[in-house]
């Protein structure tokens, strides 16, 4: 190192406790400048003669240190040469209170300074002086007119000061216009960039032989807040706002650029990448879908305020604003306008979109050592709709009847403990990686296990619902009387949503509701409803080709969402059931134009129940009230009007009990909706948000402050005119600043030297007089109390709007089920559907020409789908048993008999000519070939899994369906478990039975059991001139089949296989090596049977005559 370098070292400046100190990286800078090495050519040609620096002697400053040597003075310049060449283009100026006024010799001396000028470091900052560091203006004219000897700098320094944050932090707010210099003295502060990227701050000598000695912090104070806001927040990704635009430190910021395809790169201390604030709610919602926890840091200070408070030389303060995760997307930063009303139009084609539903699930496992049972309780909350669901039961290793509730309620995250047993995590870990794709994944929040303990959990729920007292919340005694398991997952849910400020949702009484209730809904397994493709098909996962994309055509996302209900929870009450189809039946035969007036409201509708949910967590923005409240408002006033029409032309009681009572239920939107201006709800302007102001005395009191101040600057623009002599003279407005006065410079000798130049341009300059600089900073104040005033009426507005919350979604709820039997009236009316008898006191299904609901309609108008009669009676032939070839229809068969059942239950037509089905309680199926490796399941280890599940809870009111049950052992073991397994639901469940098997010895228990066993198969032609006996050579050809789909009595005697070898285009050697090993087995067999028959036959004889005879023959 230089010997220059080395004596620097005792005479270094101060380290700011924020900023990076002068480490070997920033003395290997100045080392290279002094051997002509530009480490930063752009930097420096950028900042170049930007930076103004004066000695402390220049600007007269109180000395607070020994002046040092001529050679500490070469050591200085050496250290600070590098600031000079790097320094941003805002001046870097510090204003303090402590230092006297500049006296006019002094403001000479800087009047005349440069930057060519090598400059001296003032070193007389003390730490206090240095906590904080300015961050400049942008370059625009601030002089002043340079009159009576009174130089530009003293009014530029006027207006220098301004709130700052480090070097790297965007100002927020305007700068102070009405700060007098002669309060104020001046101190400069200079950074050094050094080579590690962080800035260093000149200040007091310091002796660098040792290098523990170093500043309290190497953080700006910025970086000292992330790091505060992390700690508390450590498993959330901070977007902190900085000005104009949201930024991400350190890991955050490496996630977010890798997720969002931004850039990410080195700024002081940390690693940051930032995103503009129009574009939070873009980029807030891509890092949710991909299973991030979001927290929105904000700025809880303006600038106006701040200015003229005593805090206004430190960091604007900032907290954590909101969190987000995919259950709880409630708010403005996430839910903007055009989500709501653009969407249609494509003004939002980058947004991610809301999930059909958008559940977090809470899971609880309690068990029991004495019983050795398992209880697991669950709590599901949708936050976006405010619905809550309830449940609390047995299950075994399986976790079946876990998993069937996960895939009924559709979780977008899972709230589990730590210490969740190893199985459930099985469940959950195939449930999370069931998606390809990472943002359609669950995602999986652990929390302490001591939170799921029910005296922990206990507490927490007596502390959350003993002070509750509004109408329609739930009480103590009410929620204490919920089993433990559940209490278990309420008192995490609780602590959970209070993190997100959204547990309001948990105290209404009309929100929970038993997510599976035996008397009232059928059972429909996990199992049943992946294999029978309700909610999804099992090719990709998507909704196309399942029974609710069959069944789902409703206009509206809230009608979507109880749709998948009914189709997920068939109903088991008759009356329930015959209501709905009389409402389908009345909306498909009736000519009115009043049901189709109804129907045309509810297209192009917001989602009104997310919207009212986002208005009830006062978490709604004032575009999407507006949006909400006028649709609320227009269908009560619509509705209105067609009430006497409805009275007279609607005979139905679901539809009247649904229609009659909505208008009245909506009529609160209107009262709201009168007090808005509608311009300035849809621009978001929320300070000229209430026409009437009648009602919100501190608002209207404010308005007149400020109404006040701007009269008085309107009256001194006469004083103005006489000063200028222009009578006519107007202010004017310039990049966002206000009631400059503008003057031609061809005149500018006649402006006060007192007044204040703003900008100006070739032809005139701008100013404001000091009258103007105290009342505008006074109005600027006056504007920022005003938006906080607004925001506080706005919340309380908002809670006013959620006094209404729970009739509002009733009535929304009814429209929902107009909804969806609409949709169902739809898909009849185009699939010629029937309607079916549903019975009570039959057990029975009988079909006449069904058809598969999702193939008929994939099929499209051609009508290609084969249909098929379906005989079941409890009483009688209560079990098929259907065999034949592969690829004949057996799947899609069985399929069909369930859906119909599903949809007759739900109240919906059916597509047959005709349908008689008597109530089921459940239907299980166990169809399919597949291993679970999540689970540590074999094939045939699923397949007898599913199997054990179904013989426990199938009854005599249930529908089963096996399909090739033991196919995944050998032939020997398979046929005695599919033997077994049938007849034991044949003789002792007695529930109706649908089989499907390849194996012939199960169709001898139609020998066995007439009266409730029938064998049928799917029919198909063989092609004879493609079978060949045996050929000279001994070649074999395999056979080649016609499918005909149809369902005829009997048994097939083969499955022919060979045949769906050849539809898949297996090689022709291998083909004809597998005919001959099939006739050679075949011949085997038959052997075997034949040996069997004569020693059967043989055994029997008792005389010689018989025996001669046998042997004839036999011979």
């Amino acid at each position: 190192m230089p010997k220059s370098l080395k004596k620097s070292c005792t005479t270094q400046t101060s380290i700011s406790r924020y900023f990076g100190g002068l480490s070997s990286s920033s003395s290997s800078f100045a080392s290279n400048k002094q051997r002509g090495i530009n480490p930063n050519p752009a930097e420096q040609q950028l900042s170049r003669g930007n930076q103004k620096l004066s000695s402390d002697d220049e600007l007269e400053l109180p000395r607070k240190r020994v002046k040092p040597s001529p050679k500490d003075h070469q050591a200085e310049d050496v250290e600070c040469e590098p600031a000079s060449c790097q320094g941003i283009k805002d001046t870097k100026l510090t204003l303090s209170r402590k230092a006297g006024s500049l006296c006019s010799s002094t403001l000479e001396k800087l009047k005349g300074f440069t930057c060519g000028a090598e400059p001296r470091v003032v070193s007389s900052i003390t730490r206090e002086e240095t906590e904080t560091a300015d961050a400049g203006q942008e370059s625009s004219d601030w002089s002043p007119r340079c009159a009576t000897g009174q130089p530009e700098t003293t009014h530029r320094l006027q207006h220098a000061e301004r709130e700052h944050e480090g070097e790297e932090e965007d100002d927020k707010g305007k700068v102070d216009l009405g700060l007098a210099a002669a309060k104020q003295g001046v101190h400069f502060s200079q950074f050094a960039k050094t080579g590690g990227g962080k800035c260093a701050e000149l200040g007091p000598p310091l002796d660098c032989s040792t290098s523990s000695r170093r500043s309290k912090s190497i953080f700006t104070p910025l970086e000292q807040q992330v790091i505060q806001l992390k700690q508390q927040h450590k498993d959330a990704l901070l977007a902190v706002e900085c000005g104009y635009k949201y930024r991400f430190f350190g890991e955050d910021a490496e996630i977010a650029a890798k997720e969002l395809n931004i850039v990410c790169h080195l700024d002081h201390n940390f690693m940051t990448c930032s995103i503009p604030t129009h574009r939070l709610f873009v980029h807030v919602r891509r890092l949710v879908s991909h299973g991030h926890k979001v927290g929105v840091v904000k700025q809880t200070e303006t600038s106006a305020i701040k200015a003229s408070g005593a805090n206004r030389n430190t960091l604007f303060t900032r907290q954590l604003s909101a969190l987000y995760t995919k259950s709880t997307l409630v708010g403005e930063d996430v839910n903007p306008v055009c989500r709501l009303g653009d969407v249609e139009e494509g003004g939002c084609d980058d947004v991610v979109s809301d999930p059909p539903d958008s559940f977090l699930l809470c899971i609880s496992e309690n068990w029991d050592k004495l019983k050795k049972q398992l209880t697991v309780g669950l709590v599901a909350v949708q936050p976006s709709t405010g619905d809550v669901l309830l449940d609390c039961f047995p299950d075994g290793p399986s976790r079946s009847e876990l998993e069937c509730r996960v895939l009924k309620i559709n979780p977008v995250e899972i709230l589990v403990p730590s210490d969740l047993s190893e199985q459930t995590e099985r469940l959950l870990h195939s449930i999370t990686n069931a998606s390809a794709q990472a943002d359609d994944r669950v995602r999986v929040e652990r929390r302490d296990s001591a939170e799921f303990e029910f005296a922990s959990a206990m507490n927490t729920v007596t502390s959350f619902y003993c002070h509750i007292q509004a109408k329609g919340s739930r009480s103590l005694s009410s929620v204490a009387s919920l089993e433990s398991p559940v209490i278990s997952c309420l008192g995490p849910l609780i602590q959970y949503l209070q993190e997100f400020n959204l547990e309001r949702v948990l105290r209404s009484e009309s929100s929970f509701r038993r997510l599976t209730c035996e008397s009232e809904i059928m059972t429909l397994s996990a199992g049943t409803l992946r294999n029978l493709e309700i909610l999804n098909n099992q090719t990709d996962g998507s909704v196309k080709g399942s029974l609710l994309w069959v069944l789902d055509h409703t206009r509206t996302p809230f009608g979507r969402r109880i749709m998948r209900k009914w189709v997920s929870q068939p109903l088991t009450d008759l009356q329930s059931i015959s209501e709905r189809q009389d409402a389908v039946q009345e909306i498909l035969e009736s000519d009115s134009l009043t049901l189709n007036s109804i129907r045309s409201l509810l297209s192009r509708l917001p989602d009104l129940e997310r919207g009212i949910c986002s208005i009830y967590h006062k978490k709604s923005s004032t575009q999407e009230f507006y949006l909400i409240s006028s649709s609320l408002s227009r269908l009560g006033l619509e509705l209105q009007t067609l009430l006497p029409a409805m009275r007279s032309q609607i005979s139905s009681g679901l539809l009247r009990s649904l229609l009659l009572d909505t208008p009245d239920q909506l009529i609160p939107a209107q009262s709201f909706l009168k007090v808005l201006n509608e311009k300035a709800a849809k621009s978001g302007n929320k300070t000229e948000l209430f026409s009437d102001l009648s009602g919100f005395p501190v608002l209207q009191e404010r308005m007149e402050q400020i109404q006040t101040v701007l009269r008085e600057i309107q009256d001194h623009r006469k004083d103005i005119r006489l000063i200028l002599k222009a009578p006519a003279l107007e202010y004017t407005t310039v990049s966002g600043q206000e009631f400059l006065i503008e003057v031609k410079n061809s005149v500018s000798s006649i402006v006060p030297p007192e007044w204040v130049k703003i900008s100006s341009t070739k032809a005139v300059s701008r100013y404001h007089s000091p009258f103007l600089v105290d009342r505008y900073k006074k109005l600027q104040q006056l504007r920022e109390q005003l938006m906080l005033d607004c925001q506080r009426e706005w919340t309380n507005f908002l809670d006013q709007f959620g006094e209404h919350y729970h009739t509002m979604k009733r009535a929304i709820s009814h429209l929902a089920t107009m909804d969806c039997l609409f949709s169902l009236a739809e898909v009849a009316k185009q699939g010629d559907y029937c309607r079916p008898e549903v019975c009570d006191n039959k057990h029975q299904i009988t079909i006449r020409d069904g058809r598969h609901p999702a193939i008929d309609l994939l099929m499209g108008e051609h009508n290609q789908y084969v249909p098929n009669h379906t005989e079941l009676q409890g009483d009688g032939r209560r079990t098929m048993i259907i065999t034949g070839p592969n690829m004949g229809g057996k799947s899609s068969y069985i399929r069909q008999v369930a859906l119909i059942c599903v949809m007759a239950q739900m109240g919906s037509y059916v597509p047959a000519s005709a349908a008689c089905v008597g109530i089921l309680d459940g239907i299980y199926t166990r169809m399919g070939a597949s291993d679970n490796i999540y689970k540590g399941r074999s094939t045939f280890m699923e397949e007898l899994t599913e199997a054990s599940d179904i013989i426990s809870r199938a009854t005599k009111q249930s529908l089963v369906i096996l399909d090739e049950l033991g196919r995944g052992t050998s032939t020997h073991d398979g046929i005695a478990i599919a033997y077994a397994t049938l007849e034991y639901f044949i003789k002792d469940v007695k529930a109706l039975t649908l089989f499907v098997t390849h194996y012939p010895p199960l169709c001898e228990l139609e020998r066995v059991y007439p009266e409730h066993v029938s064998n049928y198969h799917m029919a198909f032609l063989l092609n004879e001139p493609d079978i060949s006996a045996d050929t000279d050579d001994g070649e074999v050809q395999p056979e080649f089949i016609t499918f005909l789909y149809q369902l005829t009595e009997g048994a097939a005697g083969r499955s022919y296989g060979l045949n769906v070898a050849r539809l898949a285009d297996i090689p022709d050697p291998i083909l004809l090596t597998a005919a001959h090993k099939a006739r050679e087995l075949e011949k085997v067999v038959d052997a075997r049977r034949k040996n069997k028959k004569l020693l059967s036959d043989l055994w029997r004889i008792s005389d010689r005559s018989s025996l001669m005879k046998w042997l004839q023959l036999n011979s």
